[in-house]
């Protein structure tokens, strides 16, 4: 995992002494919008837009969940990049099909020559004025879920008015305690900054599964884009996070709420498509030589996922 500086690429790894050995996240560089507004530089326009993804990535993940359950998959294309990142970083399985790039970092070049930052996923691609749109999942999940709903008419929404106050509050819980935390967990490289940040994790899963004892979803009668925030972090939890981020204390199979909670999610038609372990093992277990040098991939765990999940 490397950085852009002013445009020229560099491998390095994250800086953990001048945080007292805790893992800080960057905030995203690219924040704009797509929106059916008049006056929107970026108009819902079918085939105009491109989407790079890591099929290993939660973050990128989200956006894949999105793009499946509002119908977007015929007028939005994809790109997935190699579950392998080294020194390169993010890399394409073969030259991603608009330059002919063979990193992702080229993309950010492209975009924006002197761009310094991390070089992450998903990003958004305009084809029309050759600029990248966003690489915040957490805005381009929001995009997905209403401003194509013209184009589309599909009106599911995962966002709804009369929610988003509570749909927020579990998001700000969830991000920092979970989404966050696995990393914050295993990216750790103090003993105090990985326990306080294991500490946390866990009692929010604790907190969830008390919550879901009582209520099928996180908010109101019907899945939000709460539930598929936290989603994207469980799916990947027994078969990476407890193993290769010392997230060891339970394994979700431990938590019967949270167990069937996750697989009804993953059981919702189409989710699981979007869903690849092969990548996921093989991204986190491969590519964190600072945590796993032999690059061993493990061949376990066996997950039940397509059983009855037992909430109906």
């Amino acid at each position: 995992m490397g950085k852009l500086v002013e445009g020229v690429w560099h491998d390095v790894w994250y800086d953990t002494q001048s945080s007292g050995g805790k893992f800080v996240r960057e905030d995203a560089g690219f924040r704009e919008w797509v929106s059916d507004q008049p006056d929107a530089t970026f108009q819902p326009e079918s085939g105009r837009y491109h989407l790079y993804v890591s099929l290993a990535c939660p973050w990128a993940h989200r956006t894949l969940i999105m793009r499946e359950l509002k119908g977007l998959t015929e007028h939005i294309d994809v790109t997935v990049v190699s579950p392998d990142m080294l020194t390169k970083g993010w890399e394409f399985i073969e030259p991603e099909p608009l330059f002919g790039f063979t990193q992702l970092h080229q993309i950010y070049t492209q975009a924006k020559p002197d761009y310094s930052g991390r070089v992450t996923v998903p990003v958004l691609w305009d084809k029309h004025t050759n600029r990248i749109v966003s690489n915040e999942s957490s805005e381009i999940l929001r995009m997905f879920n209403s401003a194509f709903n013209g184009l589309t008419g599909n009106q599911d929404d995962y966002y709804p008015q009369a929610l988003r106050s509570e749909i927020d509050k579990w998001n700000e819980f969830i991000y920092p305690n979970i989404n966050n935390g696995v990393y914050k967990t295993g990216f750790a490289t103090t003993q105090d900054a990985y326990e306080e940040a294991f500490e946390q994790l866990f009692s929010a899963l604790e907190t969830i599964e008390a919550h879901l004892a009582e209520h099928r979803y996180l908010v109101g009668q019907h899945i939000t884009e709460a539930d598929w925030r936290l989603f994207t972090t469980l799916i990947r939890f027994d078969a990476v996070y407890v193993g290769h981020f010392k997230c060891n204390l339970k394994r979700i199979a431990d938590y019967p709420h949270l167990q069937g909670y996750m697989k009804e999610l993953y059981q919702v038609p189409g989710i699981k498509s979007t869903v690849n372990f092969e990548h996921i093992k093989r991204h986190y277990y491969f590519s964190h030589q600072t945590i796993n040098p032999t690059q061993v991939v493990p061949k376990g765990p066996q997950l039940d996922l397509d059983s009855p999940h037992g909430r109906d």
